[in-house]
């Protein structure tokens, strides 16, 4: 009689089970991608805005393609010496129009914000300063910018100390030369350095507090220009061989899927390249008649506002409605008359914009309901801030098409619409 344990039975493939350590592990692995892309996101979504440029360049090579045959690189190189040509002819010739508009409706919309604050206020509804510059103003005997004990004033002086209404304390300048002669007597560069070292956040802080908001400026434009760096690089090495990157990502998938991955990568390039140059006719055209509009009513700034009308209409929803508002602020200096044509050229534009141009430009390339891309922009500019606001309807775009491929068409076997 056989032993039931000892017999012998055919060998047959067994299901793979994951253990618990390795469930674990992968769980841990999980949560860490997702932290790490937390901390990061902003890195992120510099990323994503450079993969942007590079389908926008990419899409203008495939149309010089059709007119121009040779090598991808020629072709991408043309775009990029006519791009940056135009760039700079824009810099050349309209930079000081553009830089002298902007200060002056800079102005103008701070000083009639302040006329609205007081209307509004006349009214009893108090709303917060907007004008800068008048944080500090008493009026009535009321100190708004500190507190009032004993009939004595007190505001915060430049140095962190409180200067008295009728003078005397120590002031800023005085304790940052003290600080400065600190900082030679411990021993010049070395002191600085031993600083810097101890505490970087403190050095630029000093250095705030000495040139004032000249580093400011100074550090944000640094900040800016190497944002814009980077949006470059990427876009290029994107658009010169976008197949190598796409054949990359698809090799992480495994070898039975990636036909699949690759029509996925595909699709997602085609939809936001048919999303951005619609994107890009609809800001122009916005550009055009808003500026035209307000320049035939006179009001001044008409380019600048023209401009930023333009620019904010990449931002579906939230920006048509700032720039509304900066229009109408700039138009009330120019008087009542003024005011209802720049509310009447706004809607016009927006009409032709919601009515015209994204129906028959943006149908194809992005269908997505207004209501959902509101609600889209909110989650997104909570988790992400000013990056997801500005980036939220790409971003859309791109999960539309997951969506569509991955549990629409592969899960439940329907066709995705449009």
């Amino acid at each position: 009689m056989a032993i039931p344990f000892l017999s012998e039975e055919p060998a047959r493939p067994r299901p793979r089970r994951w253990s618990l350590a390795v469930s674990g592990i992968a769980v841990v692995a999980f949560i860490a991608v997702l932290a790490l892309a937390w901390m990061a996101a902003s890195t992120l979504l510099l990323v994503f805005a450079g993969i942007l440029l590079g389908v926008f360049l990419d899409g203008l090579t495939r149309l010089l393609g059709k007119v121009l045959p040779g090598s991808r690189g020629l072709r991408l190189s043309l775009v990029s010496l006519v791009l940056a040509g135009l760039t700079l002819a824009l810099i050349a010739f309209g930079g000081a129009t553009i830089v002298q508009q902007g200060r002056d409706l800079g102005q103008t919309v701070a000083s009639q914000a302040g006329t609205v604050r007081d209307r509004l206020k006349d009214y009893g509804i108090d709303v917060p300063e907007i004008a800068p510059g008048k944080g500090g103003e008493n009026k009535g005997g009321e100190n708004k910018s500190g507190e009032n004990k004993g009939g004595e004033s007190k505001a915060v002086a430049p140095g962190g100390g409180d200067a008295k209404s009728g003078g005397g304390g120590d002031s800023g300048p005085q304790r940052n030369d003290d600080s400065v002669a600190s900082g030679q007597k411990s021993g010049g560069l070395a002191g600085l350095a031993s600083g810097a070292m101890k505490s970087p956040g403190s050095l630029l802080s000093d250095a705030g507090s000495v040139l004032g908001p000249a580093a400011t400026v100074v550090i944000g434009l640094f900040s800016a220009l190497g944002n814009a760096l980077v949006i470059i690089f990427l876009g290029l090495s994107v658009a010169a061989d976008p197949g190598a990157y796409r054949d990359g990502l698809v090799r992480f998938v495994p070898p039975p899927h990636r036909d699949r991955a690759t029509a996925l990568l595909d699709g997602m390039g085609e939809t936001l390249r048919h999303w951005l140059f619609g994107q890009l006719i609809t800001m122009a055209v916005i550009f055009v008649c808003t500026w035209a509009g307000l320049a035939f009513l006179g009001i001044g700034g008409a380019l600048i506002l023209g401009l930023q009308a333009g620019l904010l209409a990449f931002i579906p929803t939230i920006g048509p409605l700032i720039a509304g508002v900066v229009i109408l602020l700039a138009s009330l200096a120019s008087g009542t008359t003024a005011l209802l044509g720049a509310l009447g050229v706004y809607l016009a534009v927006q009409t032709l914009e919601s009515y015209g141009l994204t129906p028959f430009i943006q149908k194809q390339a992005l269908d997505i309901p207004p209501a959902t891309i509101f609600a889209g922009q909110l989650v997104l500019g909570v988790i992400f801030g000013l990056w997801g606001i500005a980036l939220a309807l790409p971003l859309m775009a791109v999960a539309k098409v997951l969506l569509a491929q991955l549990y629409i068409e592969d899960t439940l076997h329907e066709e995705a619409e449009g």
